[in-house]
């Protein structure tokens, strides 16, 4: 029997140095395990990869070394949570395409007694209610599908510049098919020197076990692992901060070979795919590389601007190529709020805009003596 599917509205919202062996052994596990693949579709919880908020967005998808004040970094490389991040609250709230609605939370707090800064965050994504039927139109009910995962996760100092971090997180996805559980975490570390304006990060993403599989009797799906690292650079006498981002480092090859490109003939009027098995050294290098820029306007405004080469790669169309694999952001600063938009574009399906917002909530309102025992209203330095 074969189901075609109408969608109805979603329903609704010794420190650095053994960090460094577990970088290192995720990294030599996971490249053991998962060979030379393309990047995508080749994992369950792809979800997982997608940017949780609109700044990370607008900075190319991936941010692990970024000094900037955003509780969403954190999410990205659990090093990147520190004190100065203390009763932050993130939320944002979009339509992703086809109608999909994707939410994203970050809350963080610091804990001064044990010297320890936490987060946790949550993702969703809500496919929609869909009618069941079947080839001669007879309906059998509705479904619905959606995907979610929830992390926790702290940081710590190290020495004069470094952070060390970690979290654990829990996802699910819940399909028409199946329903799978994972549990996963994440490890990083971040160097900024507050002096010079370089931030070096690095991290290891999603390491973990699918616990529940969406059939039962095949084989346990991969989970989405990557190892990412990332180097920024602020000007001292300029407001511009550059930034380099590496992806996808414990395999070299990530390019997706599609007949369909191979347009070329050869002497005899037949395809010609030899030059698809050169070396393409340029082409795989830069996959691995997501380019980002930002400029502060005064103190309250902040312009960003991003190239993704893979994105721009896997999903441009020849005949059409438009403007995907870039992203434009803006993010304005205000004294207890921060508002954050991306205009992203992925294919020439139109692009994607986000909008999202970060709270001190210490600054909007106060918890009386209750508040005064959990430090509730404490403002502690963003970078010693």
């Amino acid at each position: 029997m074969r189901f075609t599917r109408h969608r109805k509205a979603p329903l609704g919202v010794g420190g650095f140095t053994r960090l460094g062996k577990v970088l290192l052994g995720g990294c030599l596990l996971f490249n053991t395990i998962a060979g030379a693949q393309v990047s995508g579709g080749q994992y369950a919880f792809e979800y997982l990869r997608m940017p949780n908020s609109p700044h990370v967005s607008a900075l190319g998808g991936v941010s692990v070394a970024n000094p900037d004040d955003d509780i969403s970094f954190a999410l990205q490389n659990p090093a990147m949570m520190r004190p100065g991040m203390h009763n932050e609250l993130a939320v944002d709230y979009n339509g992703y395409y086809a109608g999909i609605a994707a939410m994203n939370l970050q809350y963080g707090y610091h804990d001064a007694k044990i010297n320890t800064s936490f987060f946790f965050g949550v993702q969703y994504l809500n496919y929609g209610t869909f009618t069941e039927t079947d080839p001669n139109g007879n309906q059998y009910g509705t479904f619905h599908a959606d995907d979610y995962a929830l992390t926790l996760g702290a940081s710590r100092s190290y020495l004069e510049h470094w952070r060390y971090g970690a979290d654990l997180k829990m996802a699910k996805s819940d399909l028409y098919a199946g329903k799978a559980t994972a549990v996963l975490a994440d490890v990083g570390i971040n160097y900024y020197d507050t002096a010079s304006l370089w931030d070096i990060g690095a991290v290891a993403k999603n390491m973990g076990v699918t616990l529940k599989k969406y059939t039962l009797g095949l084989p346990y799906e991969p989970v989405p692992f990557d190892l990412q690292m990332a180097v920024s650079k602020r000007f001292k006498h300029l407001p511009l901060r550059l930034i380099a981002t590496l992806h996808h480092l414990y395999e070299w090859d990530i390019r997706y070979s599609n007949p369909a490109d191979n347009i070329g003939t050869n002497a005899l009027g037949q395809n010609d795919t030899a030059s698809d098995k050169g070396a393409h050294f340029g082409d795989k290098l830069f996959r691995h590389f997501i380019f980002a820029a930002e400029l502060t306007l005064g103190k309250r405004i902040v312009l960003t601007a991003s190239y993704n080469y893979l994105q721009r790669k896997d999903m441009v169309v020849s005949t059409d190529p438009g403007l995907a694999g870039y992203g434009l952001g803006v993010g304005i600063y205000l004294n207890k709020f921060q508002v954050h938009y991306a205009r992203t574009y992925y294919s020439v399906a139109g692009p994607y805009n986000e909008i999202g917002i970060t709270m001190a909530l210490n600054k909007l309102f106060g918890l009386g003596q209750g508040g005064e025992k959990i430090n509730w209203n404490t403002e502690y330095h963003d970078w010693d």
